[in-house]
């Protein structure tokens, strides 16, 4: 098999296992049942702290306006998420997390450190650098497509 071809497993396949690994793992927890692996991006994207607009979010997500709002409505809808408008210009709506978007936050956010700290359990110092190195390029590949 060439070279190509096994990339092209190997990366299709990884894709997948992290989406169904990670959506098990939010759903672990019986208070995320009905949470999917895009509503805890959102939330990440959200992130901890003050307000964000909702533009920023859609760019952070690479998404559009429009199916960001989706996402938030069905968010503030399941308690995760508040949307005010801004007090400086009433045009511009801000995105916070609530109290339980702050627990979904730092639920998902133990997933990827119990997915990380797994990898690198299983690697050698060289291998860990080597791995770093070739996703750093392969994430610059896909940054700039």
């Amino acid at each position: 098999m060439s070279i190509e071809k096994t990339l092209n497993e190997l990366l299709v396949d990884l894709f997948h296992e992290i989406i169904d690994i990670e959506e098990k793992f939010i759903r672990k927890d019986k208070k995320y049942s009905k949470m999917t692996t895009n509503d805890m991006h959102v939330i990440e994207a959200i992130g901890l702290g003050e307000g964000k607009t909702m533009s920023t979010v859609a760019k952070a997500l690479n998404v559009t306006l429009g199916t960001l709002t989706i996402s938030v409505n069905s968010l503030v809808k399941k308690g995760y998420v508040d949307r005010v408008r801004s007090e400086k210009d009433r045009r511009v709506v801000l995105v916070s997390l609530t109290k339980s978007g702050i627990q979904a936050y730092k639920h998902h956010e133990k997933f990827h450190a119990e997915m990380i700290q797994n990898i690198v359990d299983h690697l050698e110092t060289e291998e860990q650098e080597v791995l770093q190195k070739a996703l750093d390029k392969l994430n610059c590949f896909f940054k700039q497509q």
